[in-house]
């Protein structure tokens, strides 16, 4: 039991070390190369001028460095290289024991993760470069989804995964369907990348829902994901030391990119593959998420059918900053929800 604790938290503490002594290094040079928009403001959902989002953050973009999600990425990519390195060269079992990188459990998610990453990292340079305009969506939901089909195909070919499970009720088979499903369910999971639009929220609330998967994995003996997902969590918790008011960076896509992806590939990991509900959970425990992504979907809808916006701002989040409650309000209450959405998930598992 000893060994196992270690090998789940012993690795978040290593991504959360290494992330703190990087980010002095990462920062100077965001801030020397001047990585942020050299003209603030942005256009909405419908193509003209969000001037209210342009009102709450449009100075902040100019002032404020982007890719700071280099920071979780590259905490992770140096904790697995240092655990991978200490493994191979020498003899202490230790560290084979409490090393968690294996082909039944964490070799995709790590993969998608890393891929997740470069694409977000590109799209973050361009942005900077053409004055803020970034890999086209298109492009960009093609690149995803092109991923997730062969990510797809490899949990239907290689795992057998042919169906959903439903709580308390028979699994929805699927069978080959299943990999236009997990398509649809990444882009679904990368929509709510958008919640990283106020300092701190975006990283709290990945912490909190990553936590709570590595719960449910350790629920059903994935020991080795249980680890990777808190491994994640430590390199977030690293990111948000330095991303809570005032922001020292911002994630942006080179980090919600890569945290998006990797989320819709646990779900799928935790579901019908090992007789759990990773993805019907997510209704609770990425509540927030949903939640954001459905003020978006709501916004275009009712403004296109009335003409009308029903937010003031989309998503939600910014909304309540539009009438009038400070960002850090906004921040903390989301993470109080985050939290309680979390351990509501879990309570509901272990009772399934």
């Amino acid at each position: 039991m000893e060994l196992l604790i270690l090998k789940i938290l012993l690795p978040a503490i290593i991504t959360f070390s290494i992330g703190i002594v990087i980010t002095p290094l990462i920062t100077h040079y965001l801030y020397k190369f001047k990585v942020w928009k050299k003209h603030g403001g942005k256009t909405d959902m419908l193509g003209g001028t969000a001037q209210v989002f342009n009102q709450l953050k449009g100075e902040t973009e100019t002032k404020t460095p982007r890719m700071g999600g280099i920071v979780i990425w590259g905490s992770i990519i140096l904790a697995i290289s240092l655990l991978f390195t200490l493994t191979a060269i020498t003899d202490i079992r230790f560290f084979s024991d409490v090393f968690f990188l294996s082909r039944a459990q964490t070799w995709i998610p790590f993969c998608t993760l890393c891929i997740g990453a470069f694409i977000g990292f590109l799209n973050d340079f361009y942005d900077v470069e053409h004055g803020g305009v970034g890999v086209r969506l298109s492009v960009r939901l093609t690149l995803i989804s092109l991923l997730s089909a062969v990510i797809g195909w490899w949990f239907y070919a290689k795992l057998g995964v042919e169906s959903v499970s439903v709580p308390f009720g028979e699994p929805i088979f699927l069978g080959i369907l299943i990999i236009p499903f997990f398509v649809l369910l990444t882009n679904a999971v990368y929509a709510s990348g958008v919640i990283d639009g106020i300092d701190g929220l975006s990283g709290g609330v990945f912490a909190t829902v990553f936590a709570a998967y590595g719960g449910l994995a350790l629920m059903y003996t994935q020991y080795d994901l249980a680890a990777f997902c808190v491994m994640i969590v430590g390199a977030i918790l690293a990111f948000l030391w330095f991303n809570i008011p005032p922001a020292r960076f911002w994630m942006t896509e080179t980090g919600s990119m890569p945290l998006t992806l990797t989320l819709a590939v646990i779900l799928f990991m935790t579901d019908a593959l090992v007789g759990g509900y990773g993805i019907a959970l997510f209704f609770i425990i990425g509540f927030v998420l949903i939640a954001t992504v459905a003020s978006n979907i709501l916004q275009i809808s009712y403004r296109k059918l009335t003409g009308r916006k029903l937010f003031r701002i989309a998503p939600l989040h910014h909304h309540f900053e539009a009438l009038g409650w400070p960002s850090y309000k906004v921040t903390m209450r989301y993470w109080i929800i985050s939290m309680l959405c979390a351990v509501s998930g879990l309570i509901l598992a272990a009772v399934l």
